[in-house]
């Protein structure tokens, strides 16, 4: 919480004491500008290297004045009721305009001009009379200038402890769904490889060594939750061999990225779900030959991504939904949501006899930094 006093770790710019002061004496310039162009309207004639003197010093003991309270008082300023204001701060600024006239008096004693010469307790008593309620004024604005800066700065600090909340919150919950989201697959993967095992050690073995690879790659990204396009293929290339194992050639797969995507950046393991539900609902359930079709390419300033396969088509009655069932599809969509917000598409959709299409858009986001890590909330 924003608190004004001496410890303040977050002060503000605008409290800062040369900032303040000068500011301040800025202000009084401009006053004294002021009454010299009125003078000379009126008829009086006064040099405006007086004026300026005058007016800046008044602005500057005030300014000093006011910091030296704001830097003492600043908890109680802040904090300050309705009655602290009227036993102390009331108080205090009459105090602290009588010091700042007291002084300024003492800076000029030439001043008033228009008076016969006095000494200084005459003129202190004339001024007093005459500025003292404009150097409480003066001071009041000053704290209520104090509160207002206190305020906004708790404001900020709120709005900024809200915003590093919901970073976690994000981090904490695409973690989540990595972690959900890798026991998925290595399960199903070793499930495929036990049944490989009973017809065909070979492929089974050679399943196993591209499952580690894969692990590896996994491990090696860590918590990355944006990777390359490049990074993401390498991974799927890995899958679909293994896959091409297990079905013994029976799937012609092809795969097509536009070179100039290789860095655009995207999800981790954001094609893996769903080419793997194409083998799990559609591919594996064909007698005969199938087709697999991976396609990246720029629509605009978006990236899409599809996945094509033949198979059994969907159920009846879904001819085109924007979501798909099992945990890798409703995984998918709920990274894309918290990475990008409202700004994307998810689709599934039958686009001929016997063949589903998902497809994916997302902002184009291209980095040089291979692995660089980015979230829709912090990067």
């Amino acid at each position: 919480m924003f608190l004004l006093g001496k410890n303040e770790r977050n002060q503000p710019t605008l409290m800062h004491p040369a900032i303040f002061v000068s500011l301040s004496v800025l202000l009084g310039v401009l006053f004294a500008l002021q009454e010299w162009v009125s003078l000379h309207i009126c008829g009086y004639h006064i040099g405006v290297t007086l004026l300026l003197e005058s007016w800046s010093m008044a602005f500057f003991l005030g300014s000093i004045l006011c910091w030296i309270s704001w830097w003492w008082l600043g908890p109680y300023i802040q904090n300050a009721t309705f009655s602290y204001m009227l036993t102390r701060v009331l108080p205090l600024s009459i105090l602290t305009s009588v010091v700042q006239n007291m002084i300024w008096v003492l800076c000029f004693p030439n001043l008033p001009i228009d008076h016969p010469r006095m000494d200084y307790w005459h003129r202190l008593s004339l001024y007093l009379g005459s500025e003292l309620f404009d150097s409480v004024f003066i001071f009041w604005c000053a704290f209520l200038l104090f509160r207002a800066v206190g305020y906004y700065q708790q404001y900020r600090e709120k709005a900024d402890a809200a915003a590093q909340l919901e970073v976690q919150l994000a981090h904490a919950q695409l973690s989540a769904l990595r972690m959900q989201l890798n026991p998925h697959f290595f399960f199903n993967t070793m499930n495929s490889i036990s049944s490989l095992m009973r017809s065909d050690i070979d492929a089974a073995d050679t399943m196993l060594e591209q499952l580690g690879s894969l692990l590896r790659i996994t491990l090696e990204r860590g918590d990355a939750q944006l990777i390359s396009l490049r990074d993401e293929v390498e991974f799927i290339e890995m899958y679909l061999a293994m896959q091409d194992k297990r079905f013994v050639g029976r799937i012609r797969q092809s795969l097509s990225v536009d070179p100039e995507l290789h860095d655009a950046m995207v999800p981790a393991m954001i094609l893996q779900p769903i080419v793997e539900n194409a083998y799990t609902h559609g591919l594996s359930k064909l007698e005969n030959e199938g087709a697999l079709a991976i396609d990246a390419r720029r629509e605009g300033s978006h990236l899409r991504l599809s996945v094509r396969n033949s198979g059994k088509g969907l159920r009846t009655g879904l001819e085109q939904r924007s979501g798909g069932g099992g945990v890798g599809l409703a995984n998918i969509k709920s990274r894309l949501q918290l990475h990008y917000g409202t700004d994307y598409t998810f689709f599934i959709c039958e686009v001929g006899r016997d063949e589903v299409q998902v497809a994916i858009t997302l902002p184009l986001q291209v980095s040089h930094s291979h692995t660089e890590q980015l979230t829709r909330f912090g990067a």
